[in-house]
């Protein structure tokens, strides 16, 4: 009967423990202060002064240039956040009194850290090299994409696409210079004096051929008739 009684008033305690925790929690909408649940302040506002037994907790604007972005107990709002210059960044949408600053990239940078959907850290796009083309321009969240140029064809790294090289032939000119993957090739007109030197080059090679050849025959027959 005893261990019984024991067992019980362990319950009954345990019970009664429980239930007091159930009970001594603040509502969702509610902060503790001191014991006592108050009513928060709403987004935009913050505690001027704390409730008590009979009134309500008092809540003011936040000051400029601070916000609280939820229902808060705080006695002072947040400062807005400042978009950094010197880490390459703008203000995308101003500082209100219940939502913080958010950043942005400056032009020609894209993010590389964020927080709560606002960039706190952006880095210069990349620059595609010469005998590349490209593929993909740099937006806010993502860098330039280069691709290497094929063979055949240039670009000085600007270019949305390689192009080909130029065919001199094709136009009537000569190349000078062959195309690379960062050039295209150079041409130029033929000019007569060159027409002049391509002629008589050739054509003096085979002139000084056959006299070579003239004179061996010659220089054999002189020996030939001398022996006999």
């Amino acid at each position: 009967m005893l261990l019984l009684r024991t067992i019980m008033s362990t319950v009954a305690i345990t019970i009664a423990a429980n239930l007091g925790l159930c009970f001594c929690g603040c509502a969702r909408a509610e902060y503790d202060i001191n014991g006592e649940c108050c009513p928060m302040c709403a987004p935009g506002n913050h505690v001027y002064w704390h409730c008590s037994i009979d009134t309500s907790t008092t809540c003011i604007p936040c000051p400029t240039s601070t916000y609280t972005d939820g229902p808060n107990g705080l006695l002072s709002c947040f400062p807005c956040t400042v978009c950094d210059a010197v880490h390459q960044l703008k203000v995308q949408k101003a500082c209100t009194s219940s939502a913080d600053t958010i950043c942005e990239p400056q032009e020609g940078f894209h993010c590389i850290k964020l927080n709560k959907g606002s960039c706190t850290l952006a880095v210069e796009h990349s620059e595609c090299k010469p005998g590349q083309y490209i593929k993909q321009t740099g937006t806010a969240f993502s860098d330039t994409v280069c691709v290497n140029c094929t063979y055949g064809t240039y670009s000085n790294g600007s270019l949305m696409a390689c192009l080909p090289h130029s065919k001199c032939e094709t136009m009537g000119l000569a190349e000078v210079k062959a195309g690379t993957m960062s050039s295209d090739a150079k041409c130029e007109k033929v000019t007569s004096v060159g027409l002049i030197v391509g002629v008589l080059i050739p054509v003096l090679v085979a002139v000084i051929v056959a006299l070579s050849v003239c004179i061996r025959k010659y220089k054999a027959r002189c020996c030939n008739e001398r022996k006999n």
